[in-house]
């Protein structure tokens, strides 16, 4: 993961950071981003890809990618995440397939050149970072060709909204999350910045890149009560989540939001 200013964080928390993937909350996360981006993913057929998972953490991401044959660049800037990433790739088998650099996505453009990648995850990073629409900008640069797409996925605000009164049955601080530019981040206890459609797609605009599409990550998971379980009804839920992120009217609440984008010029419609 990259980092805002407390980003020492993700430095001394990495086995934190993984432990929470095992979660039903963290699969699900993850989950469903790599089922939205492989819809894409389909679309650009080619012999080989390649894909720059901008702080792409324990790896986890990295290695699915590169089962389907993908090579992955891995850019993170914790030591910790890289070790984690390693062994991840080492246990799948993948090593090959997948290369590590440490480093900032703050410093993007100057690790890569322009027309690099394929593909570009930039998952849960523009919370984080100082400047959001300078990532976008060198994420921009370091696409490849018409065919080549940026994936981010961002904390939606609305998804703050709701957490705030029906998990914490908190209505002042769903009020002030009406409006809230940050949110909390409650696995580090730091903060997150949180989005609405209309400022992630000025982010995109300023980078000169077009939104495909978007999706909704966790539209009602973290809602059910307590006798559904997370854990066996795991895949129902999944299924569920997938129909729910695809429709607008559902994808719109959701806790965190997924937008496919590539150059402006190459607009078109959604899944195309």
């Amino acid at each position: 993961m990259n980092a805002k200013p407390d980003g020492e964080r993700f430095q001394s928390d990495a086995h934190k950071y993984a432990a929470y993937l095992e979660t039903p909350e963290g699969r699900l996360r993850s989950d469903l981003a790599f089922a939205n981006l492989q819809d894409f993913l389909q679309l650009r057929a080619k012999p080989s890809l390649c894909a720059l998972d901008l702080g792409g953490g324990t790896g986890a991401t990295a290695v699915r990618l590169a089962r389907l044959g993908i090579h992955v660049t891995l850019l993170d800037s914790s030591p910790a995440m890289l070790d984690i990433a390693n062994r991840t790739a080492r246990d799948a088998g993948v090593t090959e397939k997948i290369a590590l650099k440490e480093g900032d996505a703050a410093q993007l453009e100057n690790l890569f050149r322009a027309g690099s990648f394929d593909v570009i995850l930039c998952h849960n990073i523009l919370e984080y970072v100082d400047d959001p629409d300078a990532v976008m900008c060198s994420a921009a640069r370091a696409l490849r060709d018409s065919s080549a797409i940026v994936s981010v996925l961002v904390r939606n605000r609305a998804g703050e909204v709701f957490k705030a009164a029906i998990l914490a049955g908190d209505l002042a601080a769903a009020e002030n999350d009406l409006t809230a530019e940050w949110g909390q981040e409650s696995l580090y206890g730091g903060k997150a910045r949180l989005f609405t459609s209309d400022s992630l797609q000025a982010v995109l605009k300023a980078a000169s890149l077009a939104m495909i599409a978007e999706r909704g990550v966790r539209v009602l998971a973290d809602y059910l009560p307590p006798q559904v379980s997370r854990s066996a009804g795991y895949e129902r839920i999944l299924v569920l989540e997938r129909k729910l992120g695809s429709r607008p009217e559902f994808a719109a609440v959701a806790r965190y939001k997924q937008y496919f984008a590539h150059r402006a010029n190459l607009a078109t419609k959604d899944g195309a």
